[in-house]
């Protein structure tokens, strides 16, 4: 099949091209307008128990309060001249035509929207409209009410207000990530290859696959909720697997072209051997990102529908494009050499293949170091947390992180992090009150507000009844806690209101219930992912081998080096070491972002793993010994695997300069995971667990061999 294939493309190289060029200006056209479609949000399970309150709260009443604003007077907010003032921003605030449930300290008078020291106090208010249509009226807001005004400092926060701000933060971090990685990932290409037209040709095929998964994206954000976030996915993915398979072929031409081999010939054959490591490169790393569209949220489901598409895309270029222009281009790959190359570019680095050697003669004396350190930098997952971002893990000075610290530090209590009840149909008036009751009653609540007045203890306040906590029979009840949000006491509310019998049946919504619903979703689902991954990784690297033992090995070490890695971002970034140095606020781990590391690191993982043991089989089966196939298979592909970690990891570490705590997670974890399987597992622990296998490296039981010989994708002999 790939004969046939590089065939074609040798052939038709001049009109393979031109389809290219048009399809490539369709997809740009069609790309541009995925813009516009993407979506911001997608943290939440849809099927939840808690998005079903927050939509019950939104059709009945004025839903919840996720535009704050934290007025600090710098004197007493009950000063007349500052009660005036307040009180005419909350008239302005009330005035706004996508705002509803306007509220103040100055025109409720309610202690907890003063702080304990008086000097600041709340304004909430609530926005109709989805995710998209919220954040452009919380633009206008912020811009219209942030700052200074006669006298007041205004800082605007809450769930709105955090996901503007994160979502400019990210904006401006990204735009300064590419400035600092494209100029060295360009160096590096040119050093890689040793010449300058040749470190073109990853950025031509990188460029196909940016702008076909633009195009994807697009159609599928008219008929799906897809994730704007999957920009980022597709342009760092798309531009680091066109590297690591612009380099395979590229080398493997040259190499064909050093046996005296013609043009045609060495495309065909650079087709037959570097094509099906692509084949099969591509579908472990499309496996693991396939597994993110188990989960319900389509934050997480969208980088699998990014991902996919560009990996499939990256591939079709790969095998069909660049070898067309392989073939126009001939000899001429080598054109712009560097000054200090020499000859023909070298394709085999005879470092590789001596660290191999070593490993290879000392297994044990090179081997349990690594693997021992490893394991210790594994620990710290022996006490993570997980969870979801909030202001924190944007910088201090940000509005909405001003705005949240204010609420955890200088107010008694936060009503606007209240736990939400709203009844699922009609509920008698009169079952109101002895429920608010006993909720009141349950460990660390402050207090319930609700249709019959306010509870603290299990008996109610000498407060006039609410007419705003019932709408069309529907009842509305909210326990403040006098504890963090996303902490374990507060989850605990969470639980026991779900389990108390309720008149009517009521649904717990609010911050920590959306914490804790989209834990589950996530959590629930974990452990059928990892076991589609691991399974099905495990099928394709036996039809990739032929060996029983090679996938189990290159899981188990995968593990080793993916533990490693997800172990020092809890030491990063949620036990704070180096968060002086890189600016951030430790926090439990955000779970989201960690799946999607996984997935990524260990889809890339598996791509090295195909690359360097394409090039050990093709040795050992001709006849090479374990010794010699190790050895010489480390040298010939060593270099592109260490050059491709390298030029990877400057794209995702350049993502550290971030100033949002969960972008920095990802691209420090994705660049350190690519470092560690590139260098420690595959130049050092894959040689040293090959030898240690012996002969039996390569075994599998007759009938799977012949399984094997059926339904492998086998190279051709060479020609």
């Amino acid at each position: 099949m790939l004969t046939r294939l590089g065939a074609f493309a040798v052939r038709r190289a001049r009109p393979v091209l031109l389809i290219t060029v048009v399809l490539l200006a369709g997809a740009g056209v069609l790309g541009f307008g995925a813009f516009g479609k993407l979506a911001g949000g997608g943290f939440d399970d849809p099927g939840a128990e808690s998005t079903k309150a927050a939509t019950a709260l939104a059709d009945n009443f004025d839903g919840q309060a996720d535009l704050v604003f934290v007025v600090d007077a710098g004197r007493s907010v009950d000063d007349a001249a500052v009660a005036r003032s307040g009180a005419d921003l909350t008239r302005r605030i009330s005035a706004e035509p996508d705002l509803t449930g306007v509220a103040s300290y100055w025109t409720t008078k309610a202690p907890a929207m003063r702080s304990e020291d008086s000097s600041k106090a709340l304004v909430v208010a609530s926005i109709s409209g989805d995710f998209d249509a919220r954040a452009d009226v919380a633009d206008r807001l912020i811009k219209t009410y942030g700052g200074t005004h006669d006298g007041l400092r205004v800082d605007i926060g809450g769930e709105v207000g955090v996901n503007h701000d994160v979502n400019a933060q990210v904006g401006r971090d990204l735009a300064v990530a590419e400035a600092i990685a494209v100029p060295i990932i360009l160096v590096l290409l040119v050093l890689a290859f040793g010449s300058v037209i040749a470190a073109l040709i990853p950025l031509a095929i990188g460029t196909i696959a940016i702008f076909g998964t633009f195009a994807e994206l697009s159609v599928l954000g008219s008929a799906a909720d897809v994730s704007i976030y999957a920009i980022n996915l597709t342009t760092a993915l798309g531009l680091g697997l066109s590297i690591d398979y612009a380099l395979l072929m590229v080398s493997r031409y040259r190499e064909e072209l050093g046996k005296g081999s013609d043009v045609r010939t060495a495309v065909v054959r650079t087709v037959e051997t570097a094509g099906r490591t692509i084949v099969f490169s591509a579908l472990t790393v499309a496996v693991a990102l396939a597994a993110l569209l188990l989960f319900p949220l389509f934050f997480l489901r969208s980088f699998a529908y990014a991902g996919i598409g560009v990996i499939v895309i990256a591939m079709i270029g790969a095998l069909v494009v660049l070898p067309a222009l392989l073939t126009v281009l001939g000899h001429r790959v080598n054109a712009g050499r560097l000054p200090w190359v020499k000859g023909a570019p070298k394709t085999v680095a005879p470092f590789w293949g001596r660290l191999a050697g070593l490993a290879m003669r000392r297994p044990g004396l090179t081997a349990l170091p690594v693997v021992a350190g490893l394991l210790l930098l594994a620990t710290p997952l022996l006490h993570v947390n997980f969870g979801t971002p909030d202001d924190r893990v944007l910088p201090t000075t940000t509005s909405s992180r001003v705005v949240g610290d204010a609420l955890r530090s200088d107010f008694g209590s936060d009503d606007t992090n209240a736990i939400n009840l709203v009844s699922a149909g009609r509920v008698d008036p009169a079952a109101v009150a002895p429920y608010a009751a006993k909720l009141s009653q349950l460990p660390d609540v402050v207090q319930v507000e609700s249709s019959a007045g306010t509870f603290v203890k299990g008996q109610g306040k000498a407060s006039p009844a609410d007419a705003r906590m019932a709408a069309k029979g529907v009842q509305r009840l909210s326990i403040v806690t006098r504890v963090d949000s996303r902490s374990e006491a507060a989850q605990q509310v969470v639980t026991e209101a779900r389990a108390m019998a309720a008149p009517g049946g009521f649904l717990v919504g609010g911050n920590t219930a959306r914490f804790m619903d989209s834990q589950h979703a996530i959590g629930s689902r974990l452990p059928l992912a990892g076991g589609l991954i691991a399974l099905t990784t495990f099928v394709l690297l036996f039809l990739f081998t032929g060996s029983l033992l090679q996938p189990l090995r290159a899981l188990l070490l995968n593990v080793v080096g993916l533990s490693a890695t997800l172990g020092a971002m809890v030491l990063i970034f949620q036990d704070g070491h180096l968060s002086g140095w890189l600016g951030f606020t430790p926090l439990p781990l955000d779970t989201s972002m960690l799946v999607l590391l996984f997935c990524i690191a260990f889809g890339l993982s598996m791509d090295y793993e195909v690359f360097v043991l394409s090039r050990i089989k093709e040795q050992h089966d001709e006849g090479a010994t374990t010794y010699d196939a190790v050895t010489n298979g480390l040298a010939r592909s060593g270099r592109i695997v260490s050059m491709a970690a390298v030029i990877l990891s400057v794209s995702f570490f350049a993502f550290g300069t971030g100033a949002v705590s969960f972008i920095q997670l990802f691209g420090i974890g994705s660049g350190l995971a690519v470092l560690i399987d590139a260098t420690l597992i595959r130049g050092v622990l894959v040689p040293a667990a090959l030898r240690l296998m012996g002969p039996y490296a390569w075994w599998s039981p007759g009938p799977l061999r012949r399984l094997h010989s059926r339904v492998g994708l086998t190279e051709s002999s060479p020609t």
